[in-house]
Formats: C-alpha cells, sequence, structure tokens
C-alpha cells in the first residue's frame, strides 16, 4: 500500500469512527501541513487531528476558509472600524493580502471614507481548538527514510500536544528503542473485501501510547543533522503558540479531501472506506492524481472525470461548515449598521 493511499484510508477511518484513538470525539482532520516555527517548511505533518474547543460553534459560524494570520494578529477589532493601514504590524504587501482576503472570506467588513478604506471584525475571534496530534504515516518500517529524525524533530519543538507514528509493519523492540520515547505507535491492520477490492476496512492496535509534549514551554527546532554536530534554533512558547493557531487554521480551511480525481476510465469515484476516494481499477488501490496517473500509464484510459463534491461531503460528515451565513452586516455609515 502506497504512502498516499494509506493516509486517505487513515483519515478516512478516523473521521468516521466513532471512537476516534486520537483527539477527542469529532476531531477535525487535515494533512500535509507545515509543522515547523523556526523553518517554515521545514517539517511537514502527515497527518493533523485538531480537537474542537468550547467556541468551534462561534469558528464555524465566521467562515468556511482559514483566516489569515496577520489579520487575527491585527488591531482590527469588533468595535469601532479602523483604517486599515494603522491596523498592521507587518510589511504593507502583507498587510494588504491578509486584509483583502479577510473581507473577501467575510471576517472582517470594509467601507470606504474620504477616499480611505476602513474595516473591522465581524466577529470577535474565538478560542476554538483545544489538542492538536500529528501522526507521521510510514507503512513499511523497512523502507524508514528520515522517520527517525522527523519524530525527533517533533518531539523536541513540541508544536503539537502528541505524535503518533502508523505504520502496517510488525512493530519490535528494536523498532521503539529507535524512537523517541514519547511518540505512539499503532499498527493499522486493513481488510479488503474479496468482491469489492474499492471496499476496505481498518482497524487500529495501540501499540504505545503517546506521551503528552510541553507545548507551553520554550522548545528546540533542530535545523539541520551532521555527523557529530546539529544546528538548533530555540522557539518561545509565544512563537510556539502563534504556530498552533496557524496551524489550526490551516487544518480547519483545508481539511484532508485535497487530492483529485484523474481524467482516466480506470479511476472511479469509490465509497468503500467511509469517503469519496479515488480509486484505481487497474493499479487496484487508491491513487494521486497528479503523482501517479499520467497518459504514459499502462492503464491509462481517456475519460472525463467523476463528477465529486468534496466540500458537501466534509460538510456532511465532519463538524466543519461550507459557506455559513457568517456575521456580516449591511452597513449605512462606518459606526451605524443596520
Amino acid at each position: 500500500m502506497s504512502e498516499f493511499a494509506f493516509e486517505l484510508a487513515l483519515c478516512a477511518h478516523l473521521e468516521q469512527s466513532s471512537r476516534p484513538p486520537v483527539a477527542g470525539a469529532d476531531p477535525l482532520i487535515a494533512r500535509q501541513l507545515g509543522g515547523s516555527v523556526a523553518d517554515p517548511g521545514g517539517r511537514i505533518l502527515d497527518v493533523v487531528c485538531v480537537e474542537p474547543g468550547s467556541e468551534f460553534g462561534e469558528r464555524t459560524a465566521i467562515t468556511d476558509a482559514e483566516i489569515p494570520d496577520a489579520a487575527i494578529e491585527s488591531t482590527v477589532g469588533p468595535g469601532r472600524a479602523r483604517y486599515w493601514k494603522d491596523a498592521f504590524d507587518c510589511h504593507p504587501n502583507r498587510a494588504r493580502r491578509a486584509m483583502e482576503r479577510a473581507c473577501e472570506i467575510g471576517f472582517f467588513e470594509s467601507e470606504r471614507c474620504n477616499g480611505r478604506e476602513y474595516v473591522r471584525q465581524v466577529a470577535r475571534y474565538p478560542d476554538w481548538y483545544d489538542r492538536i496530534v500529528a501522526i507521521e504515516n510510514k507503512p513499511d518500517l523497512g523502507r524508514p527514510g528520515d522517520l527517525e529524525m522527523q519524530l525527533r524533530t517533533d518531539v523536541s519543538l513540541a508544536l503539537v500536544d502528541e505524535v503518533i507514528l502508523a505504520t502496517e509493519s510488525y512493530v519490535t523492540r528494536a523498532h521503539l528503542h529507535r524512537l523517541p520515547d514519547p511518540v505512539g505507535v499503532w499498527r493499522v491492520h486493513r481488510t479488503r473485501d474479496r468482491d469489492d477490492p474499492s471496499a476496505l476496512a481498518l482497524e487500529i492496535e495501540v501499540v504505545r501510547e503517546p506521551t503528552p509534549l510541553p507545548t507551553t514551554e520554550p522548545g528546540i527546532e533542530p535545523l539541520a543533522f551532521e555527523p557529530g554536530r546539529t544546528e538548533i534554533e530555540p522557539v518561545s512558547p509565544a512563537a510556539k503558540a502563534r504556530a498552533r493557531r496557524r496551524l489550526a487554521e490551516r487544518a480547519y480551511g483545508k481539511g484532508w479531501r485535497t487530492y483529485g480525481f484523474p481524467d482516466c476510465a480506470s479511476c472511479v469515484a469509490t465509497n468503500g472506506a467511509g469517503a469519496t476516494l479515488p480509486h484505481c481499477t487497474w493499479a487496484g488501490d487508491f491513487v494521486d492524481a497528479n503523482a501517479d496517473c499520467s497518459p504514459d500509464c499502462p492503464g491509462y484510459e481517456s475519460a472525463a472525470a467523476p463528477e465529486v463534491d468534496l466540500d458537501a461531503e466534509r460538510d456532511r460528515q465532519t463538524a466543519w461548515r461550507a459557506s455559513p451565513r457568517g456575521h456580516r452586516r449591511q452597513q449605512s455609515g462606518l459606526d451605524q449598521f443596520r
């Protein structure tokens, strides 16, 4: 099973499970998100599970999109409208992009006065998430790649509350000894339906429970590993808190259904794993349209890609809400709303 197919099947299982073994009930699941602070893009987390907090309903009512971090950190509030340039403490280009995006998605509302654009928040930004759990997918421990280094980075930085390794391999004592002690380990068992190869059932065996990480304390982010030397960067609790919020927002806006469906007759949209996934009848597995599919594939047969609405499915099956009504109000002036 490829890492891509393994990842999709695991996300579908965690989403539909009535008792997910991670991040409490109804976790918000996303995949392939940045998990670094000092080196943005230096660490990509395979799967991220965000536990909704007490104010999650307030977040779903604002917008279904990711809210720009600069807009959240600005001094734009839900009270009196402010001239947008006075509300940001960052580069003007970044500030304008954040302001325009916040207006576009409904987090800000704007009004022009004397040739200037004034903005205000439509609602207070809520404290909407609790624990964040990262899952590193490695179906075959015989091909670990940079697994040990990646997990040591996650534990040392402690950006997320827990880190878990998910694998299909039999986990030996030797495997466990090579992993940082706080990392939890799952062995994932999959069963296919003999009559329908696209129907897949997963069962998670918890080999080792994860240990909570000190997310509110300073962290150390390894930047480069060399023989006898590791370059590191200390990360403050405040920087980690901002990065956690960005990670949660990115997970909220992106989710895990970021895959496409190829224009090939061999690929069908199947719901055999509890979510609509791209299953290739020729390869006998879920496929990544961007990486696995092309006219050069021996099983390729030109056809229209399946028509699917993944946002509608996410709306039906999770606590995330597509296209909420929002809080935008009709303005009659900068300080009066009707």
